[in-house]
């Protein structure tokens, strides 16, 4: 049984069995838990350091190779929000600021779901494109979508709601953007040997400092998962339906886009994620009326473990499938 192998060889990650070890700390209320400094520094760490290795794969790219990825990544920027947006609405019934908010969420990207699936694809024997990371910082404009449509939807400027121009600033003074950009210039720019002196610490630790933000991001999905009711059954089939939907487009399109089996599995992943760092920061800003009971409960509590206990065995088996 291929899949269940798939999923066997996931749930034995060290990086998910990690994120197991936090869910149980925070179900039985254990003392375990990372400052929140130290949780900060980790997600910047992290930021960081993907940024700069996509940056050294990005300047060793065949362009040619990398413009149909970018044209299908700009279509799954809109595409994933305003599917969120229209069917928390039609289907959900929900207010104009929670369906704007729950697609923000899903239409930025997991960087935990992020780190986790390029894991697996290295751990498969089938590495994804470096430059996935480029990809990550293109899909967190998202947001800004998500929130424009919240304004046109509303028909008028709400005096707590931000300027076009300033939701865009808010998503690039964002950590996500600016470290993952930023840190993709500076590997591009880095010779071979200024690389080599700085490799060790962002190449060499990244596996180790993964285990411990994914350990605190079970220890904080458990705590979400206490709010379940929140959601509602709804949400809670939304939480779990449309990670599936967004990973199989995702999984597909990267396909014809013509990347590897691991690139087309990463690239589904990505599409499937649902933000709970960057995203909420910008929907408490621009929507203080969204229920962030709502929003994070899906993406966090739901979502989060969805994908990196069943989601990501999932899409790698089809991006296989598809490469046949």
């Amino acid at each position: 049984m291929p899949g269940f192998d798939l999923l066997i060889t996931n749930l034995l990650q060290p990086i998910v069995l990690a994120f197991l070890l936090g869910t149980l700390a925070g179900a039985v209320k254990s003392e375990l838990e990372l400052p929140e400094a130290v949780v900060k520094l980790l997600a910047i760490y992290l930021l960081f350091s993907l940024g700069l290795t996509g940056g050294r794969e990005l300047a060793k790219a065949d362009f040619d190779l990398v413009w149909p990825l970018l044209g299908v990544t700009v279509l799954m920027t809109f595409g994933i929000p305003t599917l969120a947006y229209w069917i928390t609405r039609r289907l959900g019934k929900m207010d104009i600021s929670n369906a704007a908010a729950i697609a923000a969420h899903y239409g930025s990207v997991s960087t935990a779901t992020f780190f986790a699936s390029m894991s697996f694809a290295a751990a498969m024997g089938t590495p994804a494109e470096g430059y996935m990371a480029a990809m990550v910082a293109f899909m967190e404009f998202g947001v800004i979508y998500s929130l424009l449509l919240a304004r046109v939807a509303m028909g008028r400027a709400d005096g707590q709601s931000l300027q076009a121009s300033e939701l865009f600033l808010s998503v690039i003074r964002g950590r996500g953007i600016l470290l993952l950009v930023g840190g993709m210039l500076i590997g591009i720019i880095a010779t071979d040997k200024q690389w080599q002196q700085i490799s060790p610490f962002y190449e060499g630790l990244f596996r180790g400092m993964l285990m411990l933000f994914l350990l605190e991001m079970g220890i904080t999905a458990a705590r979400q998962i206490k709010a379940f009711r929140q959601v509602g059954a709804f949400m809670a089939a939304f939480g779990m339906a449309m990670p599936v939907i967004h990973g199989v487009i995702g999984v597909t399109l990267a396909n014809l886009a013509g990347l590897s089996v691991g690139g087309a599995f990463v690239f589904g992943a990505i599409c499937a994620s649902a933000s709970f760092i960057d995203a909420p920061a910008a929907c408490r800003a621009s929507l203080p009326q969204a229920n962030p009971g709502i929003y994070l409960t899906s993406s966090l509590g739901v979502t989060l473990p969805f994908n990196l206990l069943l989601g990501l065995p999932l899409y790698y088996q089809y991006a296989s499938w598809l490469a046949r």
